[in-house]
């Protein structure tokens, strides 16, 4: 897999999702065997560039390269400025949102609301590529809804306007993350470009992602709510992919220590008040893999300080492996 000069280790994306794809939680899953992974969107509005949020966003100091910024926006200028902003900062891939379904990024004219308007994807999609060296991205959906499926032509779009590699999700935005994303459409538009296609949605198994990368003959596929609680789903496929064998699941000493460096790292990126509720989330999807997980979930939500956090998790799991 191939983005401009960068070579990726593997086939498999991090998913950028919003309030998830932090830095600890990017850094994590390049550990745990993701050979890529996408920063969670940034706003191109310069107004929001100084909110802490938005610093956080794009911070990537110290993160395993290549290191790429999602930038969300609808005006061509606006998103140019942005991805020079991002480059300048250290962005080495600018990704565009053309895929979020979420109805405040809509009612902006951002994310998939922008599939409506080809004439302005294409004049986005130029805008951003002529402003900046580095590789653009385009993540997008298959269409607006089912009877105006227009990823193909979407695609068509943006590799003529230079884009690097495309990141298709197999759910128009009228769906949002309901039902079952289909693959064809993600076949058709590979069929039509001779740059790489990224496959994403539903993926959440060795065996789906082998049976998706068959299916629609992407080059590599993303990875977005299946690694949430279970970050070593990157190494379980990618030594599926290589052996088509199984790689044993982690214990839950192992689990325990994985919890213990996602969670120091988040505490220390977040600082202390955001850093604990933040955190709960995490611990929450964590638990759902767990026997008695709902216990852990409770007391960690209850928990008001990072430290209480980290001891709960701790008496947890030294309940857990005393009743084995």
């Amino acid at each position: 897999m191939q983005i401009g000069p960068y070579t990726l280790s593997n086939k498999l994306v991090v998913a950028p999702m919003a309030g998830i794809t932090d830095r600890p939680f990017r850094q994590l899953c390049k550990k745990l065997g993701a050979g890529y992974a996408v920063s969670e969107m940034a706003a191109a509005n310069p107004l929001l560039r100084n909110t802490p949020k938005s610093r956080r966003r794009i911070l990537h100091e110290g993160e395993v390269e290549p290191r790429a910024v999602q930038i969300v926006g609808s005006d061509p200028a606006t998103m140019a400025d942005s991805a020079r902003y991002n480059v300048d900062q250290g962005a080495q891939i600018i990704d565009i949102n053309m895929g979020c379904p979420a109805k405040k990024v809509c009612n902006n004219w951002c994310g998939s609301a922008l599939l409506q308007n080809e004439p302005l994807v294409g004049q986005i999609l130029e805008a951003v590529t002529g402003a900046v060296s580095v590789p653009v991205t385009l993540k997008f959906r298959t269409g607006w809804d089912r009877s105006h499926i227009n990823a193909p032509e979407i695609a068509k779009i943006a590799a003529s306007a230079g884009i690097a590699a495309l990141t298709l999700h197999g759910r128009t935005r009228e769906d949002a993350y309901r039902g079952m994303a289909e693959y064809d459409t993600i076949a058709e538009v590979k069929s039509l470009v001779s740059i790489p296609v990224v496959a994403n949605g539903d993926i959440d198994s060795p065996e789906k992602a082998k049976a998706v990368l068959e299916k629609t003959g992407a080059d590599a596929i993303m990875i977005g709510r299946g690694a949430q609680g279970k970050p070593w789903i990157f190494r379980e496929i990618d030594y599926f992919l290589k052996n088509d064998a199984f790689l044993p699941p982690p214990d839950f000493n192992e689990i325990r220590q994985i919890m213990h460096e996602h969670l120091q790292e988040h505490y220390a990126f977040y600082g202390e008040a955001v850093g604990v509720r933040t955190a709960r989330k995490h611990i929450g999807w964590y638990a759902k893999n767990l026997p008695d997980g709902e216990k852990l979930r409770s007391a960690a939500n209850h928990a008001q300080t990072c430290e209480e956090q980290i001891n709960e998790v701790d008496r947890f799991f030294m309940t857990l492996l005393q009743g084995l």
